[in-house]
């Protein structure tokens, strides 16, 4: 874990002036494949990384829970029982607290006595870059599900806090996302990805093997801020919604690639191109689950190109910045490359040759001056064990 927990604990220490409880991480997440496909009860094959949340906590003796952090100056406040109720009044939640208090209401609606605890002081530290693509959402209700669960005794399992998360974040936060940023954050394994099933919730543990191959992965975060609580995702997935109704279905994920010649007969130009987006990502998907298996991680690039073409074409959620980072990255000898997230912003991902790291930072940061675009930040990172307590 690149963060210190004891960044945490110091935080809280000067925030609280007292020692907490203990230290829980949720890890932020890298989505190798399958974009826009969870909310389509599809297929997707995230996994978590070493850079998180870290959450200190410690218990307080009365109903009030504060949260504060490294990166906002006053501390938030909530009555346990407002966030009790069963709906959320209006301007309950706000701002960056709206993520760890919209947890504390989605653990009750899953059945946790919210009368029966008490409040907590909690202070966040964290290094996954916020509107980047790397699930900085996700790593702190994960980080926050998991210390609660813990400091209250509620004895959930990690599937089901991965259903807390994303409930809190629909409903609380209101980003109509779906359920795979949590499930990698809070089920990942080193050098492993999760292949997770968005129907069904099953979930497989799939060997990466990027260490034995010599492999990194390279972030590129086109500093390009994104937001999924705003327009252009929630347009994504209506089409989506519009695209099974007239084709008479729950969800896209009862069709496949077979039925795209009928797909493009019966819907407008533009709700044809997002349903073939899914389809087509759903059979890549499982194609690189299969090809990891059988020839290893230096055969997968293909198909991560395949799904940047896709989702600039087809989905259109990519920006300049992130073709030209991918474009830039594969001219340079990555294996593979494609954007990474809900787009219209935050990052590429490059599968590249430990040796040529340097080369193709180099080669990208290069074509960013030239194109007179934003310095990115470029960093690797690895496949990490997901959410759980530190100290």
């Amino acid at each position: 874990m690149t963060l210190s927990p004891q960044t945490a604990a110091d935080g809280f220490t000067s925030r609280y002036g007292r020692t907490p409880d203990g230290l829980w991480q949720g890890s932020g997440r890298v989505n190798l494949i399958g974009e826009h496909t969870d909310y389509n009860d599809g297929f997707v094959l995230p996994f978590a990384i070493d850079r998180s949340t870290v959450v200190a906590v410690g218990a307080r003796d009365d109903r009030t829970v504060r949260i504060s952090s490294d990166f906002a100056d006053a501390a938030e406040t909530a009555a346990l029982d407002d966030l009790a109720a069963e709906a959320l009044a209006p301007g309950t939640l706000s701002g960056w607290s709206a993520y760890p208090f919209g947890v504390i209401w989605a653990l009750g609606r899953f059945g946790a006595d919210l009368s029966a605890v008490s409040g907590v002081d909690a202070h966040v530290a964290s290094d996954v870059p916020t509107g980047a693509g790397l699930s900085s959402s996700a790593a702190l209700m994960c980080a926050v599900a998991t210390a609660l669960n813990d400091e209250w005794q509620l004895g959930f399992d990690a599937p089901t806090l991965a259903r807390i998360g994303q409930l809190a974040e629909n409903k609380a936060v209101g980003a109509p996302t779906g359920i795979m940023d949590e499930s990698a954050s809070l089920l990942g394994r080193r050098d492993a990805a999760v292949f997770l099933d968005c129907r069904s919730l099953d979930s497989e543990i799939i060997d990466l093997g990027f260490e034995q191959a010599g492999l990194q992965l390279l972030v590129i975060n086109t500093r390009v801020d994104h937001e999924h609580a705003t327009g252009g995702y929630a347009e994504r997935r209506a089409s989506c919604e519009k695209g099974a109704r007239e084709l008479g279905v729950s969800s896209l994920r009862d069709l496949d690639v077979g039925d795209l010649p009928r797909a493009e007969r019966e819907l407008d130009d533009v709700t044809f191109r997002r349903v073939r987006h899914i389809l087509t990502e759903n059979e890549r998907v499982l194609d690189t689950v299969r090809t990891l298996r059988t020839e290893g991680p230096r055969a997968i690039g293909s198909l991560l190109d395949a799904s940047h073409v896709s989702m600039r074409d087809d989905f259109e959620i990519s920006v300049p910045e992130l073709d030209l980072a991918v474009a830039t990255a594969q001219r340079s000898g990555a294996l593979g490359a494609r954007m990474t997230g809900g787009g219209f912003g935050g990052a590429a991902i490059a599968l590249v040759d430990a040796a040529r790291i340097d080369a193709v930072s180099d080669a990208v940061t290069r074509a960013f001056a030239d194109a007179g675009f934003r310095e990115p930040e470029l960093f690797t990172v690895r496949a990490a064990d997901g959410a759980g307590r530190v100290r």
